[in-house]
C-alpha cells in the first residue's frame, strides 16, 4: 500500500532549498499560480510554498491556499518526478474557489510530469 503522508523530508525548509529552485526552474503556470520545479537527486519530490501578503491580504485565505496546495501535492507525490517544487501564488488566486484551485494545481502537476526530463 502506498503511503500518502507529508513528512518533513517532502518539504523545502531552508532559504537555500528555495534558492536552488529559483536559479534554473522549469515553469508551469496560470495567471493566478506558478509552479517552479528543478530536478533533485533525492529520489522523491519536495514542496515549498510562497503566498505573499501582497497578493492575499487575509491570513485565513493564505492558509486555505497553502492547505489545498499541500493536499494536492500529498495526493500526487508518487506520480511526480524527483523535483523540488515551489508554488508561487500570484494576484487573483484568492478569487478562486477550492474546486477551481484544485483543478488548476492538477493541471500544473500534469504539465510538470510531461516537462520533466526522463531520469
Amino acid at each position: 500500500m502506498v503511503k500518502l503522508a507529508f513528512p518533513r523530508e517532502l518539504r523545502l525548509l531552508t532559504p537555500t532549498h528555495f534558492t536552488f529552485v529559483f536559479q534554473q526552474p522549469l515553469r508551469a503556470g496560470t495567471p493566478q499560480i506558478t509552479i517552479l520545479g528543478r530536478l533533485n537527486k533525492l529520489g522523491h519530490p519536495r514542496l515549498g510554498l510562497t503566498v505573499a501578503k501582497k497578493h492575499v491580504k487575509r491570513a485565513h485565505e493564505r492558509n486555505r491556499i497553502k492547505r489545498l496546495t499541500r493536499e494536492s501535492f500529498r495526493q500526487r507525490q508518487h506520480e511526480l518526478p524527483a523535483m523540488d517544487f515551489v508554488v508561487v501564488a500570484k494576484k487573483g488566486i484568492a478569487d478562486l474557489d477550492n474546486c477551481a484551485l484544485t483543478e488548476a494545481l492538477e493541471k500544473l502537476w500534469c504539465r510538470h510530469c510531461r516537462q520533466a526530463p526522463a531520469s
